[in-house]
């Protein structure tokens, strides 16, 4: 594959982000964290992408930082500083009204936790692990990992993943609420298409303002969030593929009352 190691690609709405450094578990270090950010602050800012897919070269998705270059010459500060980076791209990616699929195959850790957590729809393969993993090496949750691990499978289940060195398995994942779906090994790709692709086939604005809600809904209060839940499907249905929609479900309503 091309030597970048982040790969972007956008074909008939739908934009591919691959981890491309596999002889390192797609693990981040500086030239990788930067092309995190710029790959995914380009797919969520383009008219023309309207589902993201998130893949990962070799047999692992990703194994958060890469603890070797860590241990050459990193400084805290450097450190700090490729987190907000890496950080950046997960934000562009949990604040867009975009949907986010990842296909998530192999071993997932440390800080590959965070990117799993910032996709809305997760599909891993029957032989795949999941873990934090970061207190093996002195080190603590980032990536957004503390920020979103309680909320998708609980304060108690957050903390037992981070305070020990449990990986869990892909039932224990699915079972946790922590992926989606769980098939084949060979088949965590097609799947991930599958999903996308039935995105961008359906009603995809809806789908990008569903997941917009959803996922923007911590800042505001209850009150706030119905607030905006009416103006949203009222836009919505000022849309022209909200009202042939409506139409053609009225229609097919009417055929079957006779």
């Amino acid at each position: 594959m091309s030597e970048s190691p982040v790969l972007l690609s956008v074909v008939d709405g739908l934009a591919r982000i691959t981890l491309n450094r596999p002889a390192r578990m797609n693990a981040f270090e500086q030239s990788m964290a930067h092309a995190w950010a710029e790959a995914t602050a380009e797919a969520t800012s383009r008219d023309d992408v309207h589902a993201i897919l998130i893949d990962a070269a070799g047999p692992s998705f990703c194994a958060g930082g890469d603890v070797l270059a860590m241990a050459h010459g990193m400084s805290d500060f450097t450190i700090e500083e490729l987190a907000h980076a890496i950080n950046n791209g997960i934000r562009a990616l949990v604040e867009s009204s975009i949907p986010v699929v990842a296909a998530a195959h192999g071993t997932t850790a440390g800080g590959g936790l965070g990117i799993l957590l910032a996709s809305d729809y997760v599909i891993i393969g029957e032989n795949s692990k999941i873990g934090s993993l970061y207190a093996n090496i002195g080190l603590t949750p980032d990536l957004s990992v503390s920020a979103s691990l309680a909320k998708a499978v609980g304060e108690r289940r957050a903390l037992q993943l981070v305070l020990t060195d449990r990986l869990l398995s892909a039932e224990q994942a699915l079972d946790w609420g922590l992926v989606a779906e769980v098939v084949a090994a060979d088949e965590v790709q097609a799947r991930a298409e599958e999903v996308a692709q039935s995105w961008l086939a359906g009603a995809t604005g809806a789908y990008g303002q569903a997941k917009r809600l959803i996922r923007t809904q911590p800042s505001r209060t209850f009150a706030e969030q119905l607030d905006e839940e009416a103006r949203s499907i009222n836009a919505a249905l000022q849309t022209p593929e909200a009202q042939a929609r409506v139409q053609a479900f009225a229609d097919r309503s009417a055929r079957k009352a006779k």
